[in-house]
């Protein structure tokens, strides 16, 4: 039996040829490759040409998409579609920030609402809605109301927050009886002046007659007469002396009914403060230290003795 002889060996091809194999072997379909055509580009018109039926090459007559009937597109129809881009873009901002715009507004009336209330407020509070019409004295005993009315009168008719403190402050001085004040506004109308007057503690003897005196040395009064109520006073170096401040002090601090008794306080240093009865009593004080256990002990002290020693309240000396 024969054998069958080789399969001739595969023909090469032109290395020129586009359609060689790439390892240079005969491809098995000898049907030629087909190419896209191309197509030329042309402004403002459209980006392709028709290419020839079956997929060959483009027709001689260069047919496009205009000769079909397609518009050229110019600058009017890129403005109305930028135009519409835009428009829709706002659109988009407008409803991703609808809240954060919603928020804003509710701050901005909110602010505004505050600031018209802060602006009508001090408005009224500085116009005649909220003028001074009366004024009240109060804490006054031994000072003259109708005096004080008419120094202040001149703050009437005045806004509230207008009032002159320096001119209440000037018309208030010339009370000598006046030791402090205070102000107080209640509108719309009312002044409140809050007036502590100054306590008499004794009188001194001067050459005009007796003048009366608070604990700080303030003159309150002079006349010819000695006042029955008020001790008289004694004190080394006049009023000005350490002698006369802690006389002050212990006549001060005394109960009411323990200071209708004294009828003199005298002293030459701040230490041997002495009070003396209206009964002669004498009552050595010392200093002007523990003044209230000092009136206790002297209440408590038993009665028929000339001579009472407090100036240490823990032990009581009589004599």
């Amino acid at each position: 039996m024969r054998r069958p002889g080789p399969l001739p060996p595969p023909e090469r091809r032109d290395a020129r040829d586009p359609h060689a194999d790439p390892e240079g072997l005969v491809a098995l379909d000898d049907e030629p490759r087909r190419r896209a055509p191309v197509l030329p580009f042309r402004r403002g018109r459209a980006d392709t040409t028709d290419a020839a039926p079956g997929g060959g090459e483009p027709s001689e007559t260069g047919a496009s998409h205009e000769d079909a009937g397609a518009q050229p597109t110019g600058w009017r129809d890129v403005w109305r579609a930028t135009r519409a881009r835009r428009r829709a873009l706002r659109s988009e901002i407008r409803r991703f920030t609808a809240r954060s715009r919603r928020r804003r507004m509710i701050w901005i009336a909110s602010l505004s609402a505050l600031l018209l209330l802060v602006i009508g407020s001090v408005g009224a509070a500085y116009s005649p809605l909220f003028a001074v019409q009366r004024i009240t004295i109060e804490g006054t005993v031994a000072i003259d109301q109708a005096a004080l009315q008419e120094a202040l009168a001149d703050q009437v008719g005045r806004p509230l927050p207008l009032v002159d403190h320096a001119e209440v402050k000037a018309a208030l001085v010339t009370f000598p009886l006046i030791e402090t004040y205070t102000l107080e506004a209640r509108p719309p109308h009312d002044l409140i002046v809050r007036i502590r007057e100054r306590t008499p503690i004794g009188v001194v003897r001067s050459d005009a007659g007796f003048t009366t005196v608070d604990a700080a040395g303030v003159v309150l009064a002079s006349g010819g007469a000695r006042p029955e109520d008020q001790p008289l006073i004694d004190a080394r170096d006049g009023l000005a002396s350490p002698a006369f401040e802690a006389i002050g002090q212990v006549l001060r601090t005394l109960p009411d009914d323990v200071h209708g008794l004294v009828a003199e306080a005298r002293a030459t240093t701040p230490d041997d403060v002495t009070l003396v009865l209206h009964d002669g009593t004498e009552v050595l004080w010392g200093s002007a230290d523990d003044s209230v256990k000092k009136a206790i002990a002297l209440l408590a002290a038993p009665d028929g003795y000339s001579y009472y020693d407090v100036s240490s309240p823990g032990s009581i000396s009589v004599g």
